[in-house]
C-alpha cells in the first residue's frame, strides 16, 4: 500500500497546546473511522509552524479527501518512493 507524507502549513503548530493537539487527534481519527480502513494514520511530526503528517492510503485522492473532511490543510502530498534508516548503510 502506498505510504505519503502530507505537509500542512499551521502557522505556530509547535505552540499548540495538549489538548489543542489532541483536538486534532481526535477529528482525524473521526475522519478516518468514516473512511473505512484503506486509509491509516501512521503518525505525525509538529514543527513551529508545520505538521508532517505520515499516511497510508491506496491513492493521494482519498488522502486528500480525508484532509477536506478534516478541515486540514494538505499544502504538499509526497510519495514515498523509499525508507531508509541506518541498517540502509549495512
Amino acid at each position: 500500500m502506498p505510504k505519503y507524507v502530507i505537509e500542512r502549513e499551521i502557522p505556530n503548530a509547535g505552540k499548540l497546546t495538549p489538548e489543542q493537539l489532541k483536538e486534532i487527534a481526535n477529528t482525524s481519527c473521526d475522519v478516518l473511522r468514516k473512511m473505512g480502513p484503506e486509509i491509516q494514520w501512521k503518525h505525525s511530526y509538529v514543527t513551529d509552524d508545520k505538521i508532517y503528517c505520515v499516511y497510508i492510503a491506496p491513492n493521494v485522492e482519498m488522502v486528500r479527501e480525508h484532509a477536506n473532511q478534516g478541515g486540514f490543510p494538505a499544502n504538499k502530498i509526497s510519495l514515498v518512493s523509499e525508507i531508509i534508516d541506518p541498517t540502509t548503510a549495512e
